[in-house]
Parts: structure tokens; C-alpha cells; sequence
């Protein structure tokens, strides 16, 4: 495992899906996490969730009430600031928009101290881009969780182009002791994971336009098959049809691939708001 940074204090910018996993994972740790959102209403939901997660783990007895109720202590929710001024360390998990994360780390950056390192987890965004924005690009880095955080075990570690050395391995040795294992990835659109799981996503869709098989039939294909956990309509519906789009955008504009071309069919379905499970309806209905 690795070293454990000075403070001990976490920041957390985001409590929504991603955000509150990362607030978790971080919190049980043993971390003092501080986790902050735009207004109170999402950060009672952030802390909900995360309280609903450690509670199915307490009844599956994958940990004690004990853990549960210590590592909620260590989570403190805010709308504010001022409370990021302690962390060695801020995690950004918001909208994955270029304008409102550099809005996001102007707003933080006269709070922390000077050492503080900022890390994004962003799915797509360049994280020179994000860096050059602030004025600590030496301290900046990505760190890019998978959903959801608390039982995926990866994490991808992204150096921008000024992320010095003591930046990289501060970072690297931090994501092991969350108890995650950290790839270090290129800061290039998908990094690694996207990279390689974007182009079969829309392959799939292809595939099923054309006729390949059904739905169901390519899904079992690919489960029963390869030894995949779900197949790629259902995987695409658990990630978001919009975001997968999204994604696929960003990398076609970098590397003018067509396979990451989307297909006119997935298109379509994130115009009509067949988005996946969060619409109760993306490519099977939920």
C-alpha cells in the first residue's frame, strides 16, 4: 500500500453518483473527507446515498455497523469553501463540462494552500487543459474512478504534461490506499479504459443496426461467450447513452477514427431521451 498524504484531510468536489462513491471510498479509508455541493438539497442526497451503500453492506456483512457508523463521522457535507482550506488533497467529481470544472478549481484555488494537489475525474477532459487553467499545473492530475466507485477496483492515474514527478507518485501511492489498484494512463481522450471499451460499445450498436442479432442474442453472445459481466446493451444502459455519445464526440474530434464514430442509431436514441436506466428506457426498458 502506499504512503498516506500529510494531512489526512480529503477534499471532494461533487456528491452525485461519482462524487459520493469517491467521498466513501475516501472516508473508509480513514480519511477526514470533506465533500462539497452547490446547494444543500444535493448534499443531503449525496450523504443519503452514501449511507444507503454502507447500510446494504452492513446487512450483507461485508462490513460491520461499527466501520458504517465511523466512517460517516468522518464525512462532513458543505455548500462552502472555507472547510477545503485543511486538504492536501481535492478530488473533482462534477459536470463533465471544460468550463465548469476551470470554474470550479478558480473558485477553490485561493482557499488551499500552496502543495494542495488537484485531481480530476474526469472520464474525457484534458487534464493539460484543466491544469493550465490554474495556477499550480505542476500539482494537477487526473484521477479517474469507476462506477460504482466502491466496488470497482481500478483507478486510472493521467499526467498532463506539467504533472511533475513528486505530483505523480504522490497521487499513485494515495489511490492505493483507498485499496484500489492505479494504472497510469496517457492524457489522451479515453485514457485507457474508454479507449478500448468506447469503440466496442459503438461497434455493438453497429453491429445490431446491421442486423447482427438481436439485442438479447448479442448481449448473451458477449456474457456467455467472452466472459463479460453484462453485455454491451446493458452496459450501455448502465453508463448512459449520452455519455457514451458524449465521450465518443470528444475522441473522434482527437484522433478522426471512425471507430469512435457514433452511430446515427445511438444518436438518435440519446435525441429521443432514451438515455438508459436514468431514463427508465435507453436500449431495453427498465
Amino acid at each position: 500500500m502506499g504512503d498516506r498524504i500529510r494531512s489526512e484531510v480529503v477534499g471532494v468536489l461533487g456528491c452525485g453518483l461519482m462524487g459520493s462513491g469517491i467521498a466513501q471510498v475516501v472516508a473508509q479509508a480513514g480519511y477526514r473527507t470533506v465533500v462539497r455541493e452547490l446547494d444543500q438539497a444535493a448534499v443531503d442526497a449525496g450523504l443519503g446515498r452514501i449511507r444507503s451503500f454502507l447500510d446494504a453492506g452492513v446487512e450483507r456483512s461485508k462490513l460491520s455497523a461499527e466501520d458504517r457508523d465511523e466512517t460517516l463521522e468522518r464525512i462532513t457535507g458543505t455548500t462552502a469553501w472555507a472547510p477545503f482550506a485543511e486538504c492536501d488533497v481535492v478530488v473533482e467529481a462534477i459536470v463533465e463540462d471544460v468550463a465548469a470544472k476551470q470554474a470550479t478549481f478558480a473558485e477553490l484555488e485561493p482557499v488551499v494552500h500552496p502543495g494542495t494537489i488537484f485531481c480530476s475525474n474526469t472520464s474525457s477532459v484534458c487534464i493539460t487543459e484543466l491544469a493550465a487553467a490554474t495556477r499550480r499545473p505542476d500539482k494537477f492530475i487526473g484521477l479517474h474512478f469507476f462506477s460504482p466507485v466502491p466496488v470497482m477496483p481500478v483507478v486510472e492515474v493521467i499526467r498532463g504534461l506539467s504533472t511533475t514527478d513528486e505530483t505523480y507518485q504522490k497521487i499513485f501511492a494515495f489511490a492505493e490506499t483507498l485499496g484500489k489498484r492505479p494504472v497510469t494512463a496517457p492524457d489522451q481522450p479515453g485514457f485507457i479504459v474508454n479507449r478500448l471499451l468506447i469503440p466496442y460499445l459503438l461497434s455493438a450498436v453497429r453491429a445490431h443496426d446491421s442486423g447482427c442479432g438481436t439485442l438479447e442474442d448479442i448481449d448473451a453472445a458477449m456474457t456467455l461467450g467472452c466472459g463479460h459481466p453484462m453485455g454491451p446493451f446493458t452496459l450501455l444502459d448502465f453508463i448512459g447513452l449520452d455519455t457514451t455519445y458524449y465521450i465518443a464526440n470528444i475522441m473522434f474530434d482527437e484522433f478522426r477514427d471512425p471507430a469512435y464514430a457514433a452511430p446515427p442509431l445511438l444518436k438518435r436514441m440519446v435525441l429521443a431521451g432514451r438515455l438508459g436506466r436514468k431514463t427508465k428506457h435507453g436500449f431495453y426498458r427498465y
